[in-house]
């Protein structure tokens, strides 16, 4: 706004002619300048081009202290609002004991010299987040009218906006997954994941042929495809010794020499502690504790052993001392710990099916995203070596089925919202498919309570599954990777391949319910709906820089003998804020996204 239009904000404010002439005479002052004196000794200066200048701001200032005390605070969060950007460029919004924290797209659109000049404006700082301090006490009364006036003039919520958005909570969740715990399983992952193809290629292959068996087709066939699907599991303990000497620093050959001493037939004819070992003993957990010690070993042998001996006896050495100690202690500690895993997973569907099935398929989603999902890949890599098939996949998957559910009723929710709108039909398809990270990242984690609801979708999908399993209908996966509609061809149990297919869509069908209408009636706040349900076109960006000119007007405004227009806020009270940080906090701690407007 030109010092000529201050000037007419003032004629159609209906201020006197004494002021009006002091505003002319201001905007044709050469120097454009303004000095008043600061609290820490500086001298404000007020821009020429200004959108609010420094006079207008201290004729604000001081008409708001002459009435009501909400109005000042309004004036003032008014004031800061076109300095900063205008409302298109906030991206958060909270507070600490003193200071109003801002987080800002483009960084260049402040004007920091006009800030300083307000007479509110104790100072500024700039950190991770643009913070203007208030002092205590004003901040607080200051923060829920700039966050209505964000509210009421900011552009519409894209597709691109939650898309950007879950990309900064996805890296923010990723560098909070970087402690040693956490890497330690992303290392375990490392093991698993390369075997996932071959466990899907001959899951299908031993279901199809399971399929043939029982329709009595091909019996000359049905041997041969028998051994296809067997062959790699009876051989994974050899891979995964592979892969963890490989992922831990090791030799790869040595490590899966050292395993493939679990699978050996001859290791029946060794007795440990009275009883004989069996092959395939102690599984995958085996295998993966018998690299390790290999490792350990090498790594030992080559610091030690000189350059000329080293391709002679460091192989030997590191063979020989982790295989013994794999036959004499590793394949009877993993056994037992197998077995009980195994039981433990029969107990529990069978004693408490429901409950087990409603706590995994609702907190799958918060494990993905903490990092701690990868624990499981092991325990069902053991239950497809003790029963042929993991019983908790398809529990698991249902989380998949509560995500598709919400955002099938974020559509339905937000009709305006094109650009959402053309996002989650895009997402969809993989999303029915088990690939949910393109709906978890780009619109219920970003929204924030559409992922609550997700979880709860998940959680009565997964009930629905663990409650058959407890009436003795298993229903388990021949291999781990795929979820949703691609985990039908990989489907096993102990019941007819119909019965079980037919518990497993039951579930699917659950989850996609339960989430849709979780997040049709409790997924969004009256708020949320009106500041999402919106067009995303020119229309509205027009309409969103109108509203910014509009505040700025009423930052302008000085009328004696009445209130300030509320032009730009809200006629419902303003919600509180969003994120105020611990007093006894660091003072530049980021206060973190708000669940509910998801601005990150």
């Amino acid at each position: 706004m030109s010092p000529d239009d201050n000037s007419s904000a003032h004629e159609k404010s209906g201020t006197n002619d004494k002021d009006r002439a002091n505003d002319k005479d201001r905007a044709n002052d050469k120097g454009g300048t303004h000095d008043k004196r600061r609290p820490d000794g500086e001298t404000g200066t007020a821009d020429t081009n200004g959108t609010a200048d420094t006079s207008s701001s201290a004729d604000t200032s001081s008409t708001a202290e002459r009435t009501h005390p909400a109005d000042k605070h309004r004036a003032t969060a008014a004031a800061i609002l076109p300095l900063v950007g205008g409302a298109g460029n906030v991206t958060s919004v909270a507070h600490c004991m003193t200071r109003l924290r801002l987080g800002l797209r483009d960084r260049s659109l402040v004007r920091d010299e006009a800030l300083r000049a307000l007479p509110p404006v104790l100072g500024v700082v700039e950190d991770d987040t643009y913070q203007i301090v208030l002092g205590p006490g004003a901040v607080a009364r200051v923060t829920p009218e700039f966050e209505a006036l964000v509210a009421s003039g900011a552009p519409p919520r894209t597709a691109e906006d939650l898309a950007a958005a879950g990309a900064a909570i996805r890296a923010a969740q990723k560098a909070r997954n970087a402690t040693p715990f956490k890497l330690f399983l992303r290392r375990i992952a490392n093991i698993f994941v390369p075997l996932i193809p071959a466990l899907i290629g001959c899951g299908i292959i031993a279901g199809l042929n399971g399929l043939l068996i029982n329709l009595g087709r091909l019996p000359a066939l049905t041997p041969a495809l028998t051994a296809v699907a067997s062959g790699f599991m009876a051989l994974i303990a050899v891979f995964v010794g592979y892969n963890t000497a490989k992922e831990f620093g090791g030799t790869p050959i040595l490590g899966g020499a050292v395993a493939s001493v679990i699978v050996f037939a001859g290791v029946a004819k060794v007795e440990v502690l009275g009883r004989p070992l069996s092959p395939g003993q102690g599984g995958v957990l085996g295998a993966l504790g018998a690299a390790v010690l290999a490792v350990y070993v090498e790594k030992w042998c080559r610091r030690r052993v000189p350059e000329s001996l080293d391709v002679l006896v460091t192989p030997t050495v590191t063979v020989l001392v982790a295989g013994l100690a794999t036959v004499y202690g590793l394949m009877y500690v993993a056994g037992e710990v197998s077995r009980a895993i195994g039981d433990v997973a029969d107990w529990l569907l069978a004693h408490a099916g429901a409950g087990a099935g409603l706590v995994l398929g609702g907190l799958f989603l918060p494990l993905v995203m903490l990092g701690l999902h990868q624990t499981l890949i092991p325990i069902h890599t053991t239950l497809i070596e003790q029963q042929d098939y993991t019983v908790l996949l398809p529990i698991l998957a249902m989380a998949g089925a509560g995500q598709v559910g919400a955002a099938m009723a974020v559509y339905v929710k937000l009709p305006r919202n094109r650009s959402l709108r053309r996002t989650i039909r895009s997402a969809l398809p993989a999303g029915l498919l088990g690939v949910g990270e393109p709906l978890i990242y780009g619109v219920s984690l970003p929204l924030g309570r559409p992922f609550v609801t997700a979880c709860v979708g998940g959680a009565f999908g997964g009930g629905f599954v663990g409650f058959f399993n407890m009436l003795g209908d298993k229903v388990g996966s021949t291999a781990i990777g795929p979820s949703g509609w691609a985990l039908f061809p990989l489907l096993d149990g102990n019941k007819g391949l119909g019965e079980t297919v037919a518990i497993y869509a039951g579930g699917l069908l659950v989850g996609y319910v339960t989430g849709f209408l979780a997040t049709y009636f409790f997924g969004f706040s009256r708020e949320m709906t009106e500041e999402f349900d919106v067009e995303t076109g020119d229309v509205a960006m027009t309409g969103a820089t109108t509203a910014v000119t509009t505040a700025v007007r009423t930052a302008a405004e000085a009328a004696p003998a009445t209130r300030p227009a509320r032009a730009s806020a809200p006629s419902a009270p303003s919600p509180p804020p969003s994120g105020i940080a611990d007093p006894d906090a660091a003072p530049d701690a980021d206060p973190g996204p708000d669940p509910d407007r998801a601005r990150v």
